[in-house]
């Protein structure tokens, strides 16, 4: 524990998880901040691109989060003219997200600097420990929370 560090958070799972994440997500936006995009952004038009064309609903599955939210996420990419959506040819209900041209040159000056933010973290945490972490929470992600609730 550093010494910046409230002894109580080192109790929760929730607290040390989001502290870890604000810090790494400061750095990567910090690395970012050329482009114009935060991280998530970035994230969000890399997982459209290697979509294929994906349903927004497949696309908030696999981030999970609930669909106001990524439209929100959407949004300023949409407006700056990164991301369009339209409607599936085969069911127009659902609703699929794709880059623009724009989109495709936005994402490879990004990504140039996101090949920079994940070497610089992978230098300093180690390859190993990264490549454990990634492991660790993609199984956390995976986990089924829905129990019932402790009796205590």
């Amino acid at each position: 524990m550093s010494k910046d560090t409230l002894p109580g958070l080192t109790l929760c799972n929730n607290a040390m998880l989001r502290r870890a994440a604000r810090k790494l997500g400061q750095f990567y936006d910090d690395v970012m901040a050329p482009s114009g995009l935060k991280a998530t952004q970035q994230g969000l038009l890399y997982q459209i691109h290697i979509g294929d064309e994906p349903a927004m609903g497949a696309i908030a599955a696999s981030l999970i989060m609930d669909l106001s939210a990524l439209g929100h996420t959407l949004k300023p990419l949409i407006r700056d003219g990164y991301v369009e959506t339209f409607a599936d040819p085969d069911d127009r209900r659902i609703k699929r997200v794709r880059l623009t041209p724009q989109g495709l040159v936005k994402l490879d000056e990004a990504m140039k600097l996101w090949h920079i933010a994940q070497q610089r973290f992978e230098d300093v945490a180690g390859n190993d420990k990264a490549e454990r972490l990634r492991a660790a929470l993609d199984e956390i992600a995976a986990l089924d929370f829905d129990l019932p609730p402790a009796t205590p």
